[in-house]
C-alpha cells in the first residue's frame, strides 16, 4: 500500500511541557513528536509499502471544512502570543462556554479560549506547520485512492478528529479525516467514516452532523466517563438532512476484543447499508491495553483481526492516523492493523 508521511510533524513537540511531577502531564502531553517517528520506523521495518511525502494541496481543502477565521488564527497565534505576552507556549486560560458570544475578543488570550475547548492543545512555534502538513498528508492519501489505489495510509501527526469546523482541542488542530473526506465528496464520492480511536471524534461528528452525503460511525469509550465527555452518545443520530447518518457506539471502560468485535460488526452493517464508494478510517491505537490515556483491553493481535473484518467490506480505504500513546507498542499496533487490511 502507499504510505504518506511528512517529517515536518516534528516541528510540533509538546514533550517540552512534560512535567513528571504534574499528575496530568502524561495525559495532556502524550501526543509528542516521537509518536510519528516510531510509527514511521515500524512501517519501514515491516516493509508494508512505499513511503512518500505528501503533495501540497494548499489551503482550499482545509477551508472547505474549517472556518477561515479559525484557520487564520492558527496560522498567526504563536507569533501573536509571543508579541503580546513574551511567552513561547500559547495555552488558553479562559473559555467561551455555551453558544458563541456576540463579540469576538481582540486579545490573543481571549481568542485562544474562543477557538480552543481544552488545555491539551498548546500552540508552539511549529504547530501550524505540523498541522498543515498533517492535513496535506491526509488529502494526498485520499487522492491516491481516488486515482485507483485500493488502500492508502496517511501517517498524520498531530491527529485531527477532535477539531471541529471552528474549534480545536484534544491534541487536534485541523481535522485530517474530515478534510480528506470532504475532498473526496467534492470528487463525487459517497463517503463513510469509521472512527476507531478510543475517544469519540467529536469534531468529525460536528462537521458532518447535518449532512446526508457522509456517514459517520464511531466506536469509542463511553463519554459519561471519558473524554470528550459532552459528545459521542448513542442517541446522537444527526440532524436535518443528516438524521440517521451519524451512529455512535460507546463501550464501557475495560472493554476487550470480544465486545469490540460484536460492536464493530454492527457498525459495519450500517456502513454496508449506506453503500459508500470509499471508507475513511480514523484509526487510533489508544484502545490498546495499557495505553496511558486509554481504558480498553485490546491486544496488538486484536488490530489485525479488526482490520480483517473491515477489509471484508471490499471497499477502497483511506486510513488516517489518530491516537495511540503506549509508545513501546505503538508501531506494532499500526503494523498489525495495516497487515490485517492487506490480508483481508
Amino acid at each position: 500500500m502507499l504510505i504518506f508521511y511528512h517529517a515536518n510533524h516534528l516541528a510540533h513537540d509538546p514533550v517540552i511541557l512534560h512535567r513528571p511531577d504534574h499528575p496530568h502531564s502524561v495525559v495532556y502531553y502524550s501526543e509528542v513528536a516521537r509518536r510519528g517517528a516510531i510509527i514511521h520506523d515500524a512501517v519501514v521495518a515491516a516493509g508494508l509499502g512505499s513511503i512518500q511525502p505528501p503533495q501540497d494541496f494548499g489551503l482550499p481543502p482545509i477551508v472547505e471544512v474549517h472556518r477561515h477565521d479559525m484557520v487564520a488564527f492558527l496560522q498567526t497565534a504563536h507569533a501573536r502570543f509571543v508579541a503580546e505576552t513574551g511567552q513561547a507556549v500559547a495555552l488558553p486560560e479562559t473559555f467561551s462556554l455555551g453558544s458563541r458570544p456576540r463579540h469576538k475578543p481582540v486579545s490573543v488570550w481571549g481568542l485562544l479560549g474562543y477557538y480552543c475547548f481544552d488545555v491539551g492543545s498548546p500552540i508552539l512555534a511549529g504547530t501550524w506547520e505540523a498541522a498543515y502538513w498533517s492535513a496535506q498528508t491526509a488529502v494526498t492519501a485520499a487522492a491516491a485512492v481516488h486515482n485507483g489505489e485500493r488502500t492508502a495510509y496517511a501517517l498524520c501527526r498531530p491527529p485531527g478528529h477532535h477539531a471541529a469546523a471552528d474549534m480545536f482541542g484534544g491534541f487536534c488542530y485541523l481535522n485530517n479525516t474530515a478534510i480528506a473526506s470532504q475532498w473526496l465528496v467534492e470528487k463525487g464520492q459517497r463517503i463513510a467514516i469509521l472512527d476507531l480511536d478510543y475517544h469519540h471524534g467529536n469534531g468529525t461528528q460536528e462537521i458532518f452532523y447535518g449532512r446526508a452525503d457522509v456517514l459517520t460511525c464511531s466506536i469509542h469509550a463511553d463519554p459519561l466517563h471519558e473524554y470528550p465527555f459532552y459528545w459521542g452518545f448513542a442517541d446522537e443520530y444527526g440532524i436535518g438532512a443528516g438524521e440517521n447518518h451519524n451512529f455512535n457506539f460507546p463501550l464501557p471502560l475495560g472493554s476487550a476484543e470480544p465486545a469490540y468485535m460484536v460492536t464493530l460488526d454492527i457498525a459495519l452493517r450500517r456502513i454496508r447499508a449506506f453503500v459508500p464508494d470509499c471508507l475513511v478510517i480514523s484509526f487510533g491505537a489508544d484502545t490498546l491495553a495499557g495505553d496511558p490515556v486509554g481504558g480498553f483491553k485490546l491486544t496488538v493481535e486484536s488490530y489485525g483481526r479488526i482490520a480483517a473484518q473491515i477489509a471484508a467490506l471490499d471497499l477502497p480505504m483511506v486510513v488516517i492516523q489518530e491516537g495511540g500513546y503506549l509508545l513501546s507498542q505503538l508501531g506494532n499496533c499500526i503494523v498489525s492493523f495495516l497487515r490485517g487490511l492487506e490480508a483481508g
